[in-house]
């Protein structure tokens, strides 16, 4: 990618990006990569990654720091329980289900039908919580 791709607002807009504690930077890069085909923009310390329309950071946990004296970054220590997780949209849940499980993506299940969409998880190779979702009618106001 090229440098003006850095995902860094210019003037005074802002970008949002999704930060992920992982124990091994070469290998969550190279799972994003081949699982949902995302580019890299920088390869570690921390790993960059433009994914879809949005932003990927991975990088190794820690104690604290000046800027956040009582806060540890760690992966999670217990995968069936989560407070965030990130959420993919797609226009064809079953096509992607399959490209993704052959591709080495560990779904928790088949897509599963609900009321409103049509959805499955994933988990990367920290644990993290991927829902991969396909809206099947609109949820009405």
């Amino acid at each position: 990618m090229k440098s003006e791709d850095f995902p860094a607002p210019k003037g005074d807009g802002f970008v949002i990006t999704q930060f992920l504690v992982v124990s091994d930077q070469d290998r969550s890069r190279e799972f994003y990569q081949r699982v949902f085909g995302a580019q890299v923009v920088l390869e570690r310390d921390p790993v960059i990654m433009k994914l879809a329309n949005t932003w990927l950071i991975l990088n190794a946990g820690g104690g604290p720091t000046d800027d956040k004296p009582t806060v540890t970054l760690s992966t999670p220590s217990d995968p069936n329980r989560t407070s965030a997780f990130m959420n993919i949209r797609v226009g064809d849940i079953r096509k992607l289900y399959k490209e993704w499980s052959a591709k080495g993506a560990k779904f928790l299940t088949e897509p599963k039908e609900h009321a409103n969409e049509i959805r499955a998880y994933i988990r990367d190779p920290d644990g993290h919580l991927i829902e991969v979702g396909q809206l099947t009618r609109r949820p009405s106001s």
